[in-house]
């Protein structure tokens, strides 16, 4: 008796665009609440785990095989720790092929139950797009489309027509249950930022990598004006990158390895103009606008397109999020996201020992920064500019495509080569 696979894959004779669907589905399949460090990793493979064991839960045995990117820089990632956890003490193998890539992502993972002789009873192919998303090609993991509007140019053309504002635009697709989400979303991001600044110590893994959160809050709150503000602000993204580094609990925006971005931004504008959980609230779903717009026409997944996709973007959410805080226009809201995006263009993942670490920590950081820049520099302009988001999602896309592998996560370029320790 052959294997039976437990879903119908798409056709696999060639590699489908990036971005894999062109259907914009809700924020809350953006802003995903879970343990770091990598959304990839460990978020998407214990989802895939949780649907293949609901369809499967009692074989004598399982294999799970990793491809690609997964498989490469899974170890450092934690991903075979997550696997175990979810199996809850099942007998099961894990085998890592980082050399073999399936055509739909390079994030793959292939789950087999198997009898007592060890023979293949059912199968999945399971893809981690980024995010903590997992897809199979069926109608239950493709993408539904809940916004009528696909592109940034759709969008800001029918907020300037209507006076309406993006976050309008958000509370009208998705509900007015959406501020409760979003709620939830704001505490788990403070919680976070006020665990990484309380905590000290040594980061998992053979880097041996230090906590600097908390000396930096407490250095900056001894400066004054310009030193103390942007002290305060690394600290704040540097809390949260730490926290996803350790594992600890954080808000995929929109992965676990750019989570710090913005939280970082967010609380630093808060803290300085008092601004209320409505007004942050708002900024949230503007910038989970953003995103959503990057992960559909583009890609979110730094196995796909490289850091790009993942600080990238970040930087554009919270770009976006810091003009509107600030009393931006949208075209002057699109404009900041634009630049968080353009100014990354090309960035490489190339995570030293596969561990997200470095340089992803001190990444959120510096995008942070972007970040406030891009937003005071949209708002004293007009709004309007040559390149469109649109157009530099475009550009990254294209330029994801173009990159080598060996700068999309599989750490074998770049700086990732550099230490050989």
């Amino acid at each position: 008796m052959f294997p039976r696979s437990v879903n119908a894959l798409l056709p696999l004779d060639g590699p489908p665009p990036l971005g894999y669907s062109k259907s914009m589905e809700t924020i809350r399949e953006l802003y995903r609440i879970g343990p770091g460090p990598s959304s990839s990793h460990t978020m998407g493979p214990r989802a895939a785990a949780d649907m293949f064991l609901a369809r499967v839960p009692a074989a004598p045995a399982y294999r799970v095989t990793l491809y690609g990117s997964l498989a490469a820089t899974g170890k450092g990632h934690l991903t075979e720790e997550t696997l175990r956890e979810e199996f809850g003490g099942r007998k099961i193998e894990i085998v890592w092929r980082p050399a073999e890539r399936l055509p739909l992502h390079p994030n793959a993972l292939r789950f087999e139950a198997l009898d007592d002789e060890g023979r293949v009873q059912e199968f999945w192919t399971a893809y981690s797009i980024g995010g903590g998303e997992i897809v199979d090609g069926t109608p239950a993991t493709v993408r539904r489309s809940i916004y009528p509007l696909h592109s940034m140019d759709e969008i800001v053309r029918s907020c300037v027509q209507n006076g309406r504002t993006l976050w309008e635009t958000v509370e009208e697709v998705e509900g007015p249950g959406i501020w409760d989400f979003l709620a939830g979303v704001w505490a788990a991001m403070s919680e976070a930022v006020r665990r990484g600044l309380k905590t000290e110590g040594t980061l998992p893994g053979d880097l041996r990598l230090s906590r600097k959160a908390r000396s930096y809050f407490m250095k900056a709150k001894m400066f004054a004006g310009h030193s103390k503000r942007m002290g305060l602000l690394f600290a704040y993204a540097l809390a949260v990158a730490e926290e996803n580094a350790a594992g600890g609990v954080i808000v995929t925006a929109p992965t676990c390895g750019s989570a710090g971005v913005v939280p970082a931004v967010l609380t630093h504008l808060r803290k300085e103009h008092r601004f209320s959980d409505r007004e942050i609230l708002r900024a949230l779903a503007a910038a989970g606008l953003i995103g959503n717009l990057a992960k559909t026409n583009a890609s979110i997944s730094g196995a796909e397109v490289g850091c790009q996709g993942e600080i990238g973007v970040a930087c554009a959410m919270a770009s976006g999020a810091a003009a509107q805080l600030l009393g931006g226009t949208v075209p002057q809201i699109e404009n900041a996201a634009e630049m968080g995006i353009e100014h990354h263009l090309g960035l490489t993942c190339d995570p030293l020992h596969g561990l997200v670490q470095i340089p992803c920590i001190e990444r959120n950081v510096f995008a942070a920064s972007r970040a406030v820049s891009h937003a005071a520099y949209a708002l004293l302009s007009d709004g309007r500019h040559r390149i469109s988001y649109d157009e530099v999602l475009e550009a990254m896309r294209q330029t994801g495509k173009d990159l080598s592998p060996r700068y999309k996560e599989t750490s074998t370029g770049g700086l990732a080569v550099v230490d050989k320790e």
